[in-house]
């Protein structure tokens, strides 16, 4: 079957925050409201914890640069066919900008920060946890072992791209609100 050639630049709309800041729950929503595919890193894993939860060979280093690479190699690919997306993750500057930086000459990327402060975070983490205790063992039992003292030592730093970006404030709703949020997204005139 022959593919067309469709030409244009897709956005890459990259939403990414510390744990507990709200970024899951927008990326979906501005997905949804952008009319796009969204790419979770979470989501990756839990996939791949699926296939493997039988298997014991797998450590949890082996396992999760497997699904970084993969996440990136998906976000290309898709990225190659001009499809405009949102991807989602605790994106890290030393760890995700490497791979992020790239996509620059192949996207209009958008940097979209989930902001909170570390308690509110910590109690919307363990909420989760609670409401989901499954979860633990798709992320190396991160979220039912992790103590409020080591959730709030643990430093996030976004990474740092000369692209624009937009800090949401997602302590109570959003700042800015959530229309404002989509016109930056997909390039629109934004205040």
């Amino acid at each position: 079957m022959k593919t067309a050639n469709i030409p244009g630049i897709p956005n890459l709309i990259v939403v990414t925050g510390r744990p507990g800041s709200g970024k899951t729950t927008l990326a979906h929503t501005l997905a949804q409201s952008v009319r796009c595919p969204l790419i979770s890193r979470d989501e990756f894993k839990e996939g791949i914890v699926n296939t493997i939860k039988n298997s014991e060979s797998t450590s949890t280093d082996d396992l999760n640069l497997y699904v970084y690479n993969i996440f990136f190699e998906t976000i290309e690919f898709l990225l190659g066919k001009s499809i405009t997306l949102v991807i989602e993750a605790a994106f890290q500057h030393k760890l995700w900008a490497p791979r992020l930086e790239p996509l620059k000459k192949v996207a209009r990327i958008r940097l979209i920060c989930c902001s909170i402060n570390s308690e509110l975070a910590y109690s919307r983490f363990t909420q989760r946890g609670l409401a989901d205790p499954a979860r633990a063992q798709f992320h190396d039992n991160w979220v039912a072992q992790t103590s409020k003292e080591e959730f709030l030592s643990r430093s996030y730093q976004p990474p740092e791209l000369d692209v624009p970006t937009l800090t949401v404030d997602t302590s109570n709703g959003y700042q800015p609100i959530f229309e404002e949020i989509v016109s930056f997204a997909i390039n629109r005139s934004f205040r």
